[in-house]
């Protein structure tokens, strides 16, 4: 198969199965990258703040669940979601899609944890002490002191992360949710055309992902210059 064929048949593809690729495809995957890193990143916090808890059982449930997570693959994990959250929610009608979102969720509230546990860490302990000196309690000195200049530090790893996910939605297709790969499945079932699908893609998944670092890069940037 020549190169001219494979571009012929790439924008014959494109001519009858946009809507497929850019309509259904990328907005469910921008969707389920957004729906992860936001609530993973609620989740990641509570996690965080967990692991800074006085309460030993606590820490050691919290520590046990990120090192699970962080020590598994995530296709097992999105696996344990589908077949296991439908039970957990029987007295709700839980959908393929809230199922795997909920894996993906868990699955980036362990490294997003690490993140914010890392942001908080690199703030100077003396402006803890300092604040603790004038008067602020432990909830305060967090709340108010620490955890501004610790988002601060966070944000570019946030996007990353985001970056992460959307790379990371892909296995998703394992379940037919209707992400990119689902598209790819859908329309190389119907076309027969594997490596056009696939190029195609592949071209959707590095925009998106050049796109998205190059804003995240511009933001680091910006934040330095403020420094």
């Amino acid at each position: 198969m020549s190169f001219t064929t494979v571009f012929e048949n790439i924008a014959k593809i494109m001519a009858q199965y946009w809507d497929v690729f850019l309509i259904r495809g990328v907005s469910m995957t921008l969707l389920l990258s957004v729906i992860t890193v936001f609530f993973g990143s609620i989740l990641g916090s509570l996690f965080a703040l967990g692991r800074r808890s006085r309460f030993a059982p606590l820490r050691f449930l919290i520590v046990a669940i990120v090192e699970v997570i962080r020590g598994t693959p995530i296709l097992l994990q999105l696996y344990v979601g589908y077949f296991i959250v439908p039970q957990i929610l029987s007295f709700a009608k839980v959908s393929d899609f809230t199922s795997i979102s909920i894996a993906l969720v868990i699955n980036s509230a362990a490294y997003v944890s690490e993140v914010i546990r890392s942001g908080i860490q690199a703030v100077d302990k003396g402006q803890t002490e300092a604040a603790r000196s004038l008067g602020l309690n432990g909830r305060q000195t967090m709340l108010k002191i620490v955890l501004p200049q610790a988002i601060r530090n966070i944000l570019p790893a946030l996007g990353n992360e985001f970056i992460m996910v959307i790379k990371e939605t892909s296995l998703a297709s394992t379940f037919f949710i209707g992400d990119l790969m689902t598209s790819y499945l859908t329309v190389k079932g119907r076309t027969y055309l594997s490596l056009e699908c696939l190029i195609i893609v592949g071209t959707i998944y590095f925009i998106l992902t050049f796109v998205l670092s190059k804003l995240v890069g511009l933001y680091e940037r910006r934040l330095k210059s403020r420094d």
